[in-house]
């Protein structure tokens, strides 16, 4: 049986990519013949960037070498440009002569860079960065020039002004818009990034429209119409991509602003099909990657003659590494009825994350310096989950294993590449996996544009611990991570642990014998070990309240009153203990009609806490008003001076990760204050596991059911009374 003959129009990742899907489906159904203008096999044109920057050679960047197309039976015809495709007799014809005939014809041509009408756009030195040509050009020129102008301030431009500066030139980024990569970035992450790029080197000019490129016949500098002038000896151009149509145009192939097809990727002609950034779906066309290997998946199965979802569209993202930066976007940005259902800054440790929502919908997603979650919020993206989703899952050991194990096993981590969880995981398992890289070579996540990097090194951690923990994590993948081992003494974790000691019987004056209880437990030494022991006390205290705090053996704790003002510290120097709490506060009262004093409330905390067991160190803050020494949003638990009165808050944590703390309430006296805290602090001690911070718990927990729970007036009440009838 002859095989049928598939012709494809473009050699770059998007219709290639449609061809490893067809041989990995059906590999003896087509005779592939490939036609690229380019002189060179299938390469990455995401890590251009990268080659640019000295990260990677070009040999680097190649996808499927030459082996690959002679080992599958694929004719390459390369340095090839198609100039006139006749439908009726189907066949195509290069400009050099060659005429070639089809039964299936995919149209990947792709785009080229967009060059706007500015006077002065053909003189030498201006180019584009779209190619590795474009790339050897560039180093050339750095070798006899030093001051470059890269116009647009997008993902490309940055990219492209890094590389200069890795050359050794001098980049200025002309952008027309207020602030940089305006359509995946909100202000703040833009200004973040800006700040991140200066500090590499880059110059900006923004809201800068350029009228012309100065210069006789080769590129001087720019004229801008506020009539100012930057010198330049090279000028890149990066203001966007235009989708290559002449040629379906000129064959009588529908268009609009790109090739118009259907959810199979069908054309108006028969046989003729067209996939990637040339391809225009439901009115839109793609610029991302992600995007069109979706198109190029239905495209080939649609091809081998396989039941498949139509595609119904794409949710916009970029997962990138952006000079060195991570940065994600997902969604929509911006819009009319969107609010921000999520903001967190960390100044300290330069990271950012704001979530969007729309009528009680994800509907956006931005993040800088930190992308672990980006995953897992593009999911919450496309399926239009509703915000109560966002509120932290339970039981996972830190945020970049918590985001990993929340997802599902189906869930694409690699969009590049289309690897999901499951194949990552499987792959770890089955092959002994180690390390990110290892993971990168066996399975292709994070070998594209490196995006999703962090998200596999979480994966990683996540199936090593699970593994460990006794579960595969391959068969299932549970929506929360298995829980960790107490200690290497026992299999039980934190919450079944504690869960079997509030079942023990034990005297009302003095502690159980703790040797007969690890008996019963089926415990792997009889006296535990130094990790266990402290827990073990601790959980059979909380649960025992009879018992006083001051009688857990091996676990004292004390008070540390601090004066920020006079950095003077007063501890009790004998007491060797585990825990302690920590109360800051600052006696200078600022200029405010509303300003309080710290000392006072301060001092009645101190006096309820004094002596109470916990099971992390607690770091509380007392704050007389705003720009004081103590910053109370970055303590665990937070007190400061409003017009209102005391306003508390919960959950901060001031060194990594530092995370802002959250509103429980506002109180109008000093006793309410300190009552609302201390309900906070004694429902801390009471639902907290032993050495799980006070922030994590907050996420562990959810910060806004702890704050319903805590408003409970009646149960603040009691929450408060217990904290003093236990100690």
């Amino acid at each position: 049986m002859s095989r049928r003959k598939l012709v494809i129009i473009g050699n770059g990742m998007a219709g290639v990519k449609c061809v490893e899907e067809i041989i990995a489906l059906e590999p003896d159904t087509y005779e592939i013949v490939i036609y690229g203008n380019e002189p060179r096999p299938n390469y990455n044109r995401i890590m251009l960037s990268k080659v640019l920057q000295g990260e990677h050679s070009l040999q680097d960047i190649i996808i499927n070498d030459w082996s690959w197309y002679a080992e599958h039976q694929i004719r390459l015809c390369a340095g090839e440009t198609v100039r006139r495709i006749d439908t009726r007799g189907k066949y195509i014809e290069t400009e050099s002569g060659l005429k070639e005939t089809y039964d299936v014809l995919i149209l990947a041509t792709g785009s080229s860079p967009f060059i706007p009408p500015i006077p002065g756009i053909d003189k030498e030195r201006v180019m584009s960065f779209r190619t590795i040509d474009d790339c050897t050009r560039m180093s050339d020129y750095s070798k006899k020039y030093r001051k470059a102008a890269v116009i647009g301030g997008g993902l490309l431009g940055l990219e492209a002004a890094r590389g200069l500066l890795h050359l050794g030139m001098e980049a200025v980024v002309v952008h027309n818009a207020p602030y940089i990569m305006n359509r995946q970035l909100d202000q703040k992450a833009a200004a973040m990034l800006q700040q991140e790029l200066e500090a590499q080197g880059m110059s900006f000019l923004l809201t800068k429209n350029t009228q012309k490129i100065t210069g006789r016949s080769q590129a001087q500098g720019l004229l801008f119409t506020d009539g100012s002038k930057l010198e330049a000896q090279v000028v890149i151009v990066a203001v966007g991509i235009r989708p290559n149509v002449d040629l379906a145009r000129r064959s009588g192939i529908a268009t609009n602003r790109a090739i118009i097809v259907d959810d199979y990727m069908r054309t108006s002609v028969p046989d003729i099909y067209a996939v990637g950034e040339c391809a225009e779906h439901r009115g839109i066309s793609y610029g991302l990657v992600a995007p069109l290997y979706e198109q190029g998946k239905v495209l080939a199965r649609t091809l081998c003659g396989q039941e498949t979802p139509e595609y119904k569209g794409s949710i916009p993202y970029s997962q990138l590494k952006v000079s060195g930066v991570d940065v994600f976007s997902a969604g929509e940005i911006s819009g009319e009825g969107m609010q921000t259902a999520i903001q967190h800054l960390d100044g300290i440790q330069g990271t950012y994350k704001k979530v969007l929502m729309q009528a009680g919908k994800v509907r956006g997603a931005i993040l800088f310096g930190d992308t672990t979650e980006g995953t897992a919020l593009l999911g919450l993206v496309q399926r239009g989950a509703g915000v109560a989703e966002l509120a932290p899952r339970e039981g996972a050991p830190d945020p970049a294993e918590m985001a990993a194990a929340a997802l599902s096993a189906q869930e694409t981590v690699c969009a590049c590449n289309n690897v999901t969880k499951a194949a990552i995981m499987k792959a770890i398992q089955e092959q002994g996996l180690e390390t990110a890289d290892q993971v990168k070579e066996q399975t292709k996540a994070s070998g594209s544009c490196g995006g999703c990097r962090p998200m596999v090194a979480a994966l990683l951690k996540h199936t090593h611990n699970l593994k460990n923990n006794g579960g595969t994590g391959v068969v299932a993948t549970p929506d929360k991570p298995a829980p960790m081992p107490v200690c290497s003494c026992t299999d039980l974790g934190h919450a079944e642990l504690k869960e079997i000691l509030a079942d023990v019987v034990v005297l009302e004056t003095v502690l159980p014998d703790i040797s007969l209880i690890l008996q019963k437990l089926g415990w792997g030494s009889e006296l535990g070990c130094s990790v266990c022991r402290p827990v073990i006390h601790y959980y059979l205290q909380v649960s025992n309240r009879s018992i006083n705090d001051r009688e857990i053996m091996n676990t004292e704790y004390r008070i540390v009153e601090r004066n920020e003002n006079q950095a003077e510290l007063s501890r009790d120097d004998e007491l060797e203990g585990h825990s302690e709490i920590q109360v800051r506060w600052d006696d200078r009262i600022p200029q405010l009609s509303y300003a309080r004093d710290a000392r006072g409330l301060a001092a009645q905390l101190r006096a309820r806490w004094i002596d109470a067991a916990m099971p992390s160190p607690v770091n509380m803050g007392v704050a007389p008003g705003p720009g004081s020494l103590v910053s109370a949003l970055v303590q665990d638990i937070g007190l400061l001076a409003s017009p209102a009165g005391w306003e508390i808050y919960a959950g901060g944590h001031a060194e990594h990760p530092v995370k802002q703390g959250g509103l429980l309430g506002v109180a109008e006296t000093e006793i309410q204050a300190a009552a609302l805290a201390s309900a906070c602090l004694q429902w801390y001690r009471q639902t907290a596991w032993y050495d799980e911070p006070l922030w994590a718990w907050t996420e562990r927990l959810g910060f806004m059911t702890i704050r319903e729970t805590l408003l409970d007036d009646q149960l603040q009440k009691e929450l408060a009374a217990t904290l003093q009838a236990d100690i």
